[in-house]
């Protein structure tokens, strides 16, 4: 009988194949259709995940930890018959892709590389009627209830800058720092009114320590900065932060943390085959996604173990059979 093991190591082996057919082809006594039954049998949760992630966590958590949350999709655009797959928004697509979709929550100790996934939702509105703010908020209390974490600031993009989360993360007493959709529009005082972000004139010490503003619904007043980029591109971050001393350096240092999701969400996707299961079952699918972040901290524990990525470590397994063909080909040159 297949183990959850030999699944997840599979998939960490594997160079490119990730289907149940080529894993019954190479591994001995275990058939096809028992892969299947393993797929579709067992379930696989996200507290799973946070029982592997708990004890790399907790090492590194501390006041000046972060939490990230950010989705991503699992392209599977050529898929026709496959559960969970639906349209939805992908940003590496910057358009509309057919897909799984994950709703991620990672913990940063905020040093270069120290992340772990600590939760997941995968959003499938036609079964549970949830949207990715839902899965948000599940995510960030469960959080609060179950992981005693020392972090207490939380980092996202715009999709989750959504009025009910801002209330739900400030009266939690957390610190969030967040960016702004250029059409959202804010109160610097009552006699101007709501403006759009855009029409703000910013002076160079406004640049510098930010100005205090009012969102719409919003019963506190935020810090907003305007973060230019080298490019020209701007960032509109806000965050109840109680610093008073907060600077935009220290808020650029803050949003350039929240990239670490797309590195992990980069690593998951191309290291792990998280996208190429071609199971039909939700289920099935459930549970290869669930093995694939535990494909995905074997990987990282591996390389800090190493002092390498988890690129040079995925690789590397490779290494040998390159050099051994290269010394003596199976298939020589016509």
């Amino acid at each position: 009988m297949l183990t959850k093991k030999q699944y997840v190591e599979y998939l960490l082996s594997t160079p490119l194949n990730y289907t149940c057919t080529n894993l019954a082809n190479h591994l001995d006594n275990v058939s096809h259709d028992s892969i299947c039954d393993f797929l579709k049998r067992e379930r696989f949760t996200s507290r799973q995940l946070w029982e592997l992630t708990k004890p790399y966590v907790n090492k590194q958590d501390d006041t000046e930890s972060y939490l990230i949350c950010d989705d991503s999709v699992q392209d599977k655009r050529y898929s026709r018959f496959i559960e969970l797959v639906k349209k939805q928004y992908s940003g590496n697509e910057h358009g509309t892709v057919k897909g799984i979709g994950l709703v991620n929550m990672i913990h940063s100790s905020g040093k270069d590389g120290d992340f772990y996934p600590i939760d997941y939702r995968i959003y499938s509105p036609d079964s549970d009627g949830k949207t990715k703010n839902d899965h948000f908020q599940e995510m960030f209390l469960r959080t609060i209830a179950d992981k005693s974490l020392k972090a207490r600031t939380i980092l996202f993009d715009s999709w989750y800058s959504s009025v009910d989360n801002l209330k739900l993360i400030h009266r939690n007493d957390w610190t969030f720092f967040t960016t702004l959709k250029s059409n959202r529009m804010v109160s610097i005082s009552k006699e101007q009114g709501y403006i759009h972000l855009d029409t703000i004139e910013w002076s160079e010490k406004m640049l510098q320590v930010g100005i205090m503003v009012k969102l719409k619904e919003i019963p506190f007043l935020v810090k907003l900065f305007k973060i230019v980029s080298p490019d020209g591109h701007i960032d509109w971050v806000i965050t109840n932060s109680p610093d008073d001393n907060l600077w935009a350096d220290d808020v650029k240092e803050s949003n350039a943390v929240r990239w670490q999701v797309e590195e992990f969400h980069r690593a998951y996707k191309q290291l792990t085959g998280s996208e190429k299961c071609q199971c039909r079952a939700a289920r099935s699918q459930r549970n290869h996604l669930a093995c694939c972040y535990h494909a995905w901290l074997s990987l990282k524990i591996k390389a800090k173990e190493l002092n390498q990525s988890l690129y040079q470590v995925r690789n590397g397994l490779f290494a040998d059979f390159l050099k051994s063909q290269l010394r003596k080909p199976q298939i020589s040159a016509a």
